[in-house]
């Protein structure tokens, strides 16, 4: 790579780490940069994913007052998480890349609705408690495993979906559940990146490069985040993932 795509592939980290961390999408980013510099797309979304993996780490750092009291919650969804990842990773090795990508966009607008929805749906639980699992029950659990597959086999938006899914189903403040969210994407791209090492090529230098810039960009979107009111950070993530609809759509 030249100079400047070298710095291109570490700002792009910088800013997806960022942005992992406050919401999520920040495949969305350094994917199409990888490909703009000519890595082919698997090799790019197998480095990216092992990549972003210190950013995750660091975002999650960042958030640890928040996950304070919450590693129950930790140990169930990163469970569920690494064993969807491991699933995710090998359907990427086996299915066409047009058969799941096709679904990405649709997943983002369900994403979003949930978000904007979220506050309403939660009141009408929370006067039903008998609908109302104080751990997410069994459906969060389903939708957790399926985020875990969706990250380990492409990734773009899983916080969004993620994050959404438990702010209806858990009764909890978007931002501790936001701290776990940092968590459960690390896990998937951790455990997808590890079958990859095994089974696809994966180009050191790409991981090198992302794994410094999302580093920086955890620690900032850490800071950032945790300052954001519920809802700036809610419509913050309307307007992230109306982006990587737009992205994946002109891509």
């Amino acid at each position: 790579m030249t100079a400047l795509e070298i710095t291109a592939v570490v700002l792009a980290g910088v800013f997806a780490g960022g942005i992992n961390t406050v919401v999520g999408s920040g495949t969305l980013v350094t994917f199409p940069v990888l490909l703009a510099v000519g890595y082919p797309p698997v090799v790019a979304n197998v480095s990216n994913s092992l990549g972003l993996v210190p950013g995750s780490v660091t975002g999650a750092i960042g958030y640890r007052r928040e996950l304070k009291g919450q590693g129950g919650r930790l140990i169930r969804f990163g469970s569920v998480t690494a064993v969807g990842a491991v699933g995710g990773a090998l359907l990427l090795l086996v299915l066409p890349a047009d058969a799941f990508e096709a679904v990405v966009p649709v997943l983002i607008v369900i994403a979003l609705a949930l978000v904007l929805l979220q506050p309403l749906i939660a009141r009408k639980l929370a006067a039903r408690s008998a609908d109302r699992h104080p751990h997410g029950g069994i459906p969060l659990l389903l939708g957790v495993f399926a985020c875990g597959v969706y990250g380990g086999y492409f990734g773009a938006a899983q916080g969004v979906i993620l994050i959404a899914l438990m702010g209806i189903l858990v009764d909890d403040t978007l931002q501790r559940l936001n701290g776990v969210k940092n968590v459960t994407t690390a896990i998937a791209n951790l455990v997808s990146g590890v079958v990859f090492v095994f089974v696809a090529d994966v180009d050191w230098l790409v991981v090198g490069l992302l794994a410094g810039g999302s580093i920086l960009g955890g620690v900032i979107g850490a800071r950032i985040g945790r300052r954001l009111r519920p809802i700036w950070l809610r419509m913050t993530i309307v307007v992230v993932g109306t982006a990587a609809i737009v992205k994946l759509i002109v891509t």
